[in-house]
């Protein structure tokens, strides 16, 4: 192996799985293989990658009468679930809604153009919310409140005020709102161990989610006026490092943020890296200090959302709003690695909000209007492209042998991987669905805009 995904804590456990394009880590794993089966840790899952080899969900689903339980959500959130011994993790925020005057008012006290108003929405206020719900069940066990924002800034009228996913570490669950607040929650007694509030206008929102890396809580803070990535101390909330992004070329705010998580890796020279896709620039850090070993410049791309993955020492990634391509850099350079090396790029039917999916050196992308493709990941050719229908936000979710893509209007298609395109089953739930789907103990859990199901 040329390389291996690095765990999120100093208790993690690799476990390579076939294929040689990713490796299975967790935070604190709990032990036996039942507990395993339940663990689903972070966003796109234990290894970050959207990959459940060892699960085997069903094919064929839809609604609440070949669901094991359905449970109502109170609020709105985009958010993924996250799952550790037989709880089911989640995020919402309840808004308080205004009335169409209140809105355009609410609206003119921020920076967005009155031309973009139509695009965006706000709440007059909202509360934050941590749910709980038991896996065998379905029950609602806790509602764990955060905090309450008063005039929030406007998001996106596609996104929510809880879009980032959770992440588990150990007894603890971390929650990230962006500018609304970062939040260590002791899973036990659902009590608040800290706190932080990191400004930054989003102007559509937040959507980067945390990740932990040994003792560190890890954000990406892309916003209009501010770019940089920090390390936070996990026990304490403490910054531990700051890392500025480099310069940009863009004068408008607008084109520097993003909305990226990270991964972390080693590369075949032994090195860790923090890989930090935002606008313009994809750097890796030291992830112990935050120093940068090197960095490229993808042009243009900006509100970058699809986390990136690594085939050997390959990160592959898109590139946001703007430019729309798809690239494959080597991870072994030092320095500006701009001229030097980009192994290949792609432009056409490439993603602005769902991630990747890799797999025995094949990509596997859909679009945001549904287009489906694979590449290969050696060299970004095509294999295959094929219109789904719909569109997209959520991730794909590769699980007993198959990927499952799921589309807005709550459709779920579930593909079989490999050179030909070859669709096994079309689902329909009739729920909007934005957060991706979970692989745990042989079923899903999907999350919609009215409830999360368990199939």
């Amino acid at each position: 192996m040329k390389w291996m995904l690095r765990g999120v804590s100093a208790a993690t456990i690799m476990l390579l799985v076939s294929g040689g394009d990713h490796a299975a880590s967790s935070a604190a794993e709990p032990s036996g293989s039942a507990a395993k089966a339940a663990w689903w840790p972070q966003f796109r899952g234990p290894s970050g990658d959207g990959i459940a080899m060892q699960q085997n969900p069903p094919v064929e689903f839809g609604g609440e009468t070949t669901s094991l339980w359905r449970t109502e959500l109170v609020g709105k959130g985009w958010s993924s679930p996250v799952v550790a011994d037989g709880v089911v993790w989640m995020t919402t925020a309840v808004e308080r809604q205004p009335t169409e005057e209140e809105r355009l008012e609410l609206l003119r006290k921020t920076d967005n153009d009155e031309k973009k108003f139509r695009t965006l929405a706000i709440a007059a206020s909202i509360e934050l919310k941590l749910l709980a719900v038991d896996l065998q069940s379905g029950s609602l066990t806790k509602t764990i409140d955060l905090t309450t924002v008063q005039q929030p800034d406007a998001i996106h009228s596609l996104n929510s005020y809880a879009s980032p996913t959770p992440v588990i570490d150990g007894g603890s669950v971390f929650c990230h709102f962006g500018t609304f607040g970062t939040f260590c929650i002791d899973r036990d007694s659902g009590d608040v161990v800290w706190s932080r509030v990191l400004p930054l206008k989003h102007a559509v929102g937040p959507g980067s989610s945390p990740m932990v890396y040994d003792d560190k809580l890890i954000l990406i803070q892309d916003g209009m006026e501010q770019q940089y990535v920090v390390a936070l101390d996990k026990a304490t909330g403490e910054t531990i490092w700051k890392a500025d992004r480099p310069p940009m070329r863009a004068s408008n705010g607008d084109q520097r943020k993003s909305y990226c998580t990270p991964i972390a890796i080693e590369d075949s020279k032994g090195r860790d890296q923090l890989i930090c896709m935002g606008a313009q620039w994809m750097i890796s850090l030291d992830p112990s200090s935050g120093e940068e070993i090197w960095r490229v410049d993808h042009g243009s791309g900006f509100s970058v959302v699809p986390r990136p993955v690594v085939h050997q020492d390959l990160v592959m990634f898109a590139t946001g709003f703007g430019s729309k391509e798809l690239w494959a850099v080597d991870v072994t350079g030092t320095g500006d690695v701009s001229n030097t090396h980009v192994r290949w790029t792609v432009s056409r039917g490439v993603p602005t909000k769902p991630s990747p999916l890799l797999l025995d050196g094949l990509l596997y992308i859909v679009d945001d209007s549904g287009v489906a493709s694979c590449f290969a990941a050696d060299d970004g050719s095509v294999v295959w492209k094929k219109r789904l229908g719909g569109n997209f936000s959520a991730s794909p979710l590769l699980a007993g042998g198959r990927i499952y893509f799921a589309n807005h209007d709550g459709d779920v298609f579930v593909v079989r991987p490999g050179d030909e395109f070859d669709l096994v089953q079309e689902n329909h739930l009739g729920e909007q669905i934005m957060a991706s789907p979970v692989a745990v103990e042989d079923s899903l859990l999907i999350r919609t805009d009215q409830a999360i199901y368990r199939f």
